[in-house]
C-alpha cells in the first residue's frame, strides 16, 4: 500500500486506489480496464502531453506523476513511452508505490536494474506488462506442456511480423516486440535463455532496426527461432512448440490453440521402420475460453497488490523483466558484432 494513504471504502468494500501514467494508444485501454476493475478505484490520470482520448473523464488529469502520488494512490500503472520508464518508477518506488510499467520494463540493462532494485529495496510490488503471457492460447499452451501432454520438448518458434506501428518511435523492434516473444518463450517452457545470435535489417529509413531473426538456447536445453519485424503487410503472432509427441500452434492474433500429432504409423519395410522420423497425425483445435489478456494482466496485478495466495506467480515480475531486458539487448549486440552472445545471470 502507499505510504500515504490507506485504500478508499466504497459500499463498505475497501478498494485499490490506482492512477495511470501515459494517456496513448495503450493508456487509452488500460483506463477502461482500471476503470471498470472490481476492488479497483481509478482516481486520477497523468500525461503532460494531455488527453486526447478524452480517458479522464471527471477524474483529475495532472502533468507530472509527483501530482499524480499526491492523491494518494496505492499503485500506478505506468503507460509511458520506454524513455521515461527509469524516471517515472524511481518516483513511485521512493512514494512507496506499488507499479505496473508497459514493457519493456527499460531502454536497456542498467536502466531496468536500477528500477528492480528500488522496487525490492522498498518491498513493493513491481510488474512488467508482457501481456502476450495472459492470451488464454498460451495459458493454456503452458498447462498442457507442464502437464507433459508434448512430452520431451524440442523447440519453440515464434513469428511476429506486421506493418509498423506509428506508436513506436523510441525503440526497435527488438525492445517493441521481440521482447514479448522473449518473456513468453523463457515462460512457455519455464528456462531462461542461455545464448542467442541475431541479424537484423534497417529497411525504413528510421534510426532502430525494423526486422530481426534470432536463434537462441534456454537453460534447458531447447532451442528457439524468432522472426519479428515491421515490414510485412500482414499480420501474424505465432507461437510454434515442438516435441516428441507434436507440435503446439498458438495463435495469438485468433487465441486459438491447435495440437498437431506425431502419429505412430507400423510398417513392414524394415529401410523405413528403422528411422526415428514423425508422421501427420490427428490435428486438435481447442475450444478454450477467452477472456480479455488486459483484465486478466490487471486482475493478477491487484491480487499481488492485495498479497492474495498465489498472486506473485502470475505477475510478470520487475526480475523477469529485467531478464528480457537483457536477452534483447543481447540480440542487438549480436547483430552488432555477429557472434553469438552468452546471457549473464549477473549484473
Amino acid at each position: 500500500m502507499s505510504e500515504s494513504t490507506s485504500v478508499a471504502s466504497a459500499g463498505g468494500k475497501k478498494k485499490l486506489r490506482a492512477g495511470l501514467v501515459g494517456l496513448g494508444m495503450m493508456g487509452r485501454h488500460h483506463a477502461r480496464v482500471l476503470g471498470s476493475l472490481d476492488g479497483v478505484e481509478l482516481v486520477g490520470v497523468c500525461d503532460p502531453m494531455g488527453d486526447p482520448h478524452g480517458v479522464a473523464g471527471t477524474r483529475p488529469l495532472v502533468s507530472q506523476v509527483e501530482e499524480l502520488i499526491a492523491l494518494g494512490i496505492d499503485y500506478a500503472m505506468v503507460a509511458a513511452p520506454t524513455a521515461f520508464h527509469e524516471d517515472l518508477a524511481l518516483a513511485l518506488a521512493a512514494a512507496g508505490v506499488h507499479a505496473l510499467i508497459e514493457k519493456p520494463l527499460a531502454v536497456d540493462n542498467e536502466s531496468a536494474q536500477r528500477i528492480t532494485d528500488a522496487f525490492a529495496a522498498k518491498g513493493l510490488v513491481g510488474a512488467v506488462g508482457h501481456i502476450e503471457r495472459y492470451n488464454p492460447a498460451l495459458q493454456q499452451l503452458r498447462a498442457k506442456l507442464d502437464a507433459g501432454e508434448l512430452g520431451d520438448v524440442y523447440q519453440i518458434a515464434t513469428r511476429r511480423q506486421g506493418p509498423f506501428p506509428a506508436r513506436i518511435a523510441d525503440v526497435g523492434v527488438i525492445k517493441d516486440l521481440a521482447t514479448h516473444d522473449i518473456d513468453l518463450t523463457a515462460w512457455v517452457a519455464r528456462s531462461p535463455f542461455v545464448n542467442v545470435s541475431a541479424k537484423t535489417a534497417l529497411k525504413s529509413g528510421r534510426a532502430h532496426e525494423d526486422m530481426v531473426a534470432a536463434v537462441g538456447e534456454l537453460e534447458n536445453g531447447i532451442i528457439t527461432n524468432h522472426l519479428v519485424n515491421w515490414l510485412t503487410p500482414f499480420k501474424e503472432r505465432l507461437t510454434i512448440v515442438t516435441g516428441e509427441r507434436g507440435s503446439f500452434v498458438a495463435d495469438t492474433l485468433t487465441a486459438d490453440l491447435t495440437f498437431y500429432a506425431n502419429a505412430s504409423v507400423d510398417t513392414e519395410w524394415d529401410a523405413v521402420a528403422s528411422f526415428r522420423g514423425v508422421s501427420e497425425g490427428d490435428v486438435i483445435r481447442y475450444a478454450i475460453a477467452k477472456p480479455e489478456p488486459l483484465r486478466t494482466e490487471h486482475e493478477a496485478f491487484r491480487d499481488a497488490v492485495l498479497g492474495l495466495p498465489g498472486a506473485t506467480e502470475r505477475i510478470v515480475t520487475m526480475e523477469q523483466g529485467l531478464a528480457t531486458v537483457r536477452v534483447a539487448s543481447a540480440m542487438i549486440e549480436s547483430a552488432n558484432t555477429r557472434q553469438v552472445i552468452t546471457i549473464s545471470k549477473g549484473r
